[in-house]
């Protein structure tokens, strides 16, 4: 792509990539890890219960040389779970993701009726990554062993207006997923489509992966926590002030949190209690 505005600073495909999978219960999450990675490093049942309880991450080396990484979320926007426990596994996904997310797949169910409950879990991932985070999405449709391409095509093209708006804001990232075929070649075909519009976001974005600036606070609060636990040689009142700036960097880290739109919230008392659990949790790790 010659001339575009990103060929001085592009790092080409070479790089590991992080995918992060967001999705409800029952839509098959946990097994389009599974398909991405090419073995069973997730659990994945037909449940009434979420069978992933906290994220969890797999790699597997592709051909072309390159490390995917998987983190699998827990239904983080499902009705049943906590606002601690979302926050608790908000920052426990951001630290797996240290060094940036190069996509978010958000997993739908191509049987299941696309609901506006739906269509406000994207808009959630908006309010507590921010408004760029959607310029990584990429939208994977699961049960493809029951819904092939054209069907799915008719679907989105029939679609309401608020699935059909997620699609455009998405750019038309849109993936389907059969995780029940044992046809290697359909595996490989999925998996090299799904890649290519990784690499396709990629490209789009610089070449760069998405790093929210809480992303990279967080990564400064750690490397800063490690010269106080390192801290031979510095005298208390060092020590002290290396204390107060990583707490100064946390709390700006909640302010932000705190600031953002509540759209997708369901209240200001629900994003603050979040943001309060998520305190918590940054307390617990950082000290």
């Amino acid at each position: 792509m010659g001339g575009s505005e990103y060929d001085d600073d592009w790092e080409l495909p070479g790089a590991d990539i992080t995918l992060v999978l967001v999705g409800k219960l029952g839509y098959g999450k946990s097994a389009t890890g599974n398909s991405i990675l090419g073995r069973e490093a997730f659990v994945s049942e037909y449940s009434h219960a979420s069978v992933t309880d906290t994220c969890q991450m797999a790699s597997n080396k592709l051909k072309d040389g390159r490390t995917i990484n998987v983190i699998d979320t827990p239904g983080l926007f499902d009705m049943t779970i906590s606002s601690e426990d979302a926050g608790k596994e908000i920052v426990k996904c951001m630290n797996m993701a240290k060094d940036g997310i190069h996509a978010v797949l958000m997993v739908f169910s191509a049987t299941s009726r696309f609901s506006r409950e739906d269509s406000s879990t994207v808009e959630t991932i908006k309010v507590f990554f921010g408004e760029k985070i959607v310029d990584h999405m990429i939208l994977v449709f699961t049960y493809g062993d029951l819904v092939g391409e054209n069907k799915l095509k008719s679907m989105l093209n029939n679609a309401p207006e608020y699935l059909q708006k997620i699609v455009g804001l998405c750019q038309n990232r849109v993936v389907l997923f059969d995780n029940m075929t044992k046809d290697r070649r359909v595996q490989a075909k999925q998996l090299e489509k799904l890649l290519d519009v990784v690499d396709s976001v990629s490209a789009n974005n610089g070449g760069k992966p998405f790093s929210h600036q809480m992303l990279t606070r967080i990564k400064e609060v750690h490397e800063r926590e490690k010269v106080v636990h390192d801290a031979n040689g510095y005298t208390e009142e060092q020590i002290s002030e290396l204390k107060k700036e990583i707490h100064r960097t946390r709390d700006e880290q909640l302010a932000q949190i705190t600031s953002m739109p509540l759209r997708g919230c369901k209240t200001r008392a629900g994003l603050q209690s979040l943001s309060t659990s998520i305190q918590m949790r940054m307390s617990a790790v950082y000290f």
